[in-house]
């Protein structure tokens, strides 16, 4: 166990030094896996928007923009030092906002606890002082229930013995003559409590709070299997309905059109994927600056400079329309050149002009979402997609089946419920939660974009490395034919639904790893670990019964094409072996990111999937005439490689220097 270092008073937002700049503690607080790089350019650019805040306040020429700044420390319930739980309901942005990730190393790079991470902080470490003894249960139990070898007659007699009533007396007196400062009494409540209270009366958090430093400090802080199963069970519920939603919007589509037809089928594929690679995940890698930025300006004590971060975003974004706007126009020619189904090219085009009406609203809804959850309004995201998700299938049914449109409604469709979103998003934080950082439209978002962008770059590099090895074996497949593609497309598609179980459990690891590690206790983070594994090779080996057992009936779910059912069938069990190294690979991926590692998870997932992958994929299918079974033998090996290589690493790294770490970070901040 590492040896923590003590813990400070660090004020809840803000504070200034000598120097009257402005100090964010968005850092104090966060977990083992920042980068200090990226922590500095956020903190300098905030900086520079305070200090110009500030000059236009002393000048008083700042013209109503940004007037309004809320300059008052929030006050949490408690300090929460060194080794607090803090954090733990924390979601990354990955979520709601594209299909399946593959490295999964996306993660908010700083972290400033909102009031409800707080609570959630006293309600674990209450949790775990209870479940090791450290503080009485929630609900004590009477004298009579105490052993089943005591009669209600003898129970009476000692209630009423003289002894007893003579100990109720010296109670009475000492209750009299103390408060709660006063040394434990020999039964372990502290004096002025009411033992018969929940948790002993000792549930005030600042109480919780004490404890729980001496608790760790002691070494006295143990976890169990049972506990943490519980833990990640709890934690990954949400989040699993949030990611079935979030593919809901994607797999609709596909489940509508392809039942017009094999070349719809590949149409719709081959035009949300090339949607994808050029334009929406462009989007979500640059906004993940965002979950930087966002988090320091919360922290700055300035909550409005959030909103400023919003609006720089959704105009740079903006921006960037343009160019891919022309990207989509051009979407016909493009794919032509390289799909040999002229018409799959043709409608996949046209698919890709529609969609332009909604990226705008799209590159929106990826700047808010951060917005709101830098305030630690995480379920934001899912009550928008509560909402939109049905709407989406209404409208698939009623523009391509019910008005008989066609292919076409498709895309209506999408760009519809694409502009719905933000608006949704909008009304939560109109009528909800987040307003209290928006400063209104302000001057100051058209400059200082310089530290967004370099923040942005790396964001966008990673995105767009997770989409595109998947989309080159899609753009693969389309060499082999219509049947081919829409095979390729109902197993990509499986992929992205079973993925929704094990990826959820990944990130309530990290999580949970992460809080446990920034505690410093790596043997709690440990069992977290060895649950979180069992929990892959369950879901994993549930995911390959399940497709192996529906092999037949599931594609059926897509497409009523006999040849392309007949041929996706066929490749099932390539793609249903490859389910068990997704989900360990996924925990993996998860469990570094939790111990401050993961960028040697990106490492081997670029080398497994560049270097392995497409070159015995393109190998396999092309050069021994595999065809779709090459295409996914290339990803089953890679997966193979990332779980084993990174399983071999977790085991082989030392936690306790993890959480020494995390503990030196935390005091050198």
């Amino acid at each position: 166990m590492a040896s923590p270092s003590p813990a400070r008073n660090v004020p809840r937002s803000g504070r200034r030094d000598s120097d009257n700049t402005v100090r964010s503690i968005g850092t104090s607080y966060r977990t083992p896996f920042n980068h200090e790089s990226i922590a500095s350019i956020a903190e300098e650019a905030i900086a520079k928007d305070v200090a110009a805040v500030e000059a236009e306040e002393a000048h008083g020429d700042g013209e109503g923009d940004l007037e309004q700044f809320d300059t008052h420390e929030s006050h949490a319930p408690v300090h929460l030092g060194t080794h607090s739980m803090v954090g733990n309901h924390r979601r990354p942005s990955i979520l709601a906002g594209n299909p399946r990730p593959m490295f999964g190393a996306n993660q908010t790079d700083t972290f400033v606890p909102a009031d409800h991470e707080w609570e959630a902080a006293i309600r674990d470490e209450r949790s775990l002082l209870r479940d090791n003894n450290l503080i009485p249960p929630k609900h004590p139990r009477r004298k009579e229930s105490r052993g089943a070898s005591i009669s209600s007659h003898r129970g009476l007699l000692e209630r009423f013995s003289i002894a007893t009533l003579r100990g109720k007396v010296d109670d009475e007196a000492v209750d009299d003559d103390t408060d709660e400062n006063t040394a434990l009494l020999g039964n372990g409540a502290p004096v002025g409590r009411d033992p018969s209270a929940p948790y002993g009366g000792e549930d005030d958090p600042e109480n919780i709070d004490k404890k729980w430093e001496a608790a760790v400090l002691e070494g006295k802080i143990q976890t169990t299997w049972q506990r943490e199963a519980k833990t990640l069970a709890r934690y990954s519920a949400p989040l699993i309905l949030t990611f079935l939603l979030q593919n809901s919007l994607t797999m609709t589509s596909i489940f509508t059109v392809g039942h017009i037809g094999k070349i719809e089928l590949g149409a719709v594929s081959l035009g949300s994927m090339t949607a994808n690679i050029t334009g929406y995940a462009a989007f979500h890698g640059l906004a993940t600056s965002l979950d930087t930025l966002c988090a320091q300006a919360y922290g700055s004590g300035k909550k409005q400079l959030v909103g400023l971060q919003l609006q720089r975003m959704v105009f740079f974004l903006w921006t960037m329309c343009i160019p891919i706007s022309i990207i989509w126009l051009s979407g016909t020619q493009i794919l032509k050149a390289i799909v040999p189904e002229e018409e799959i090219a043709i409608m996949a085009g046209q698919y890709l002009k529609v969609l332009i009406l909604g990226a705008p609203a799209y590159a929106a809804f990826e700047s808010g979402k951060r917005y709101v959850q830098a305030q630690g309004h995480f379920a934001a995201t899912m009550y928008v997609l509560l909402i939109a998700a049905p709407i989406n299938i209404f409208l698939h049914w009623l523009f391509v089946w019910h008005l008989k449109w066609g292919f076409i409604g498709c895309p209506i469709a999408v760009v519809i419920t694409e502009n719905l979103m933000p608006l949704l998003l909008f009304l939560y934080v109109r009528f909800i939660g987040g307003m209290e950082c928006w400063p209104g439209f302000t001057r100051k978002a058209l400059a200082n974009w310089w530290p967004m962008i370099r923040l942005a770059i790396p964001g966008l590099i990673m995105v767009m490395a997770e989409f595109l090895a998947f989309e080159i074996l899609t753009l693969a497949s389309a060499r082999f034919g219509a049947t081919y593609l829409g095979a390729q497309t109902v197993l990509q598609s499986l992929s992205v639904i079973t993925y929704s179980l094990p990826f959820p459990i990944s990130i309530a690891a990290s999580t949970r790893v992460a809080n446990l590690i920034g505690a410093t206790l790596p043997e709690a983070a440990k069992v977290t670990g060895r649950v979180t594994i069992v929990f892959g090779t369950v879901v994993g080996i549930f995911n390959v019964i399940l497709l192996s057992s529906l092999r037949y009936k599931v594609p059926q779910l897509f497409t009523s094409e006999p040849d392309v059912i007949e041929l996706a069938a066929k490749v099932m069990p390539v793609n249903a072996a490859f389910q068990l190294f997704d989900a360990l690979a996924a925990q993996m991926n998860g469990l570094l990111r939790g111990v401050g590692r993961q960028e040697v998870g990106g490492y081997i997932g670029l080398f497994a999937y560049y270097v392995v992958a497409v070159p015995v994929s393109f190998a396999t299918a092309f050069g021994l005439g595999w065809e779709l079974y090459g295409l996914w033998t290339g990803p089953a090996i890679a997966l193979g490689i990332v779980s084993i290589s990174e399983a071999i690493y977790l085991y082989k790294i030392s936690w306790s220097k993890a959480a020494e770490e995390a503990a030196k970070r935390n005091e050198n901040e």
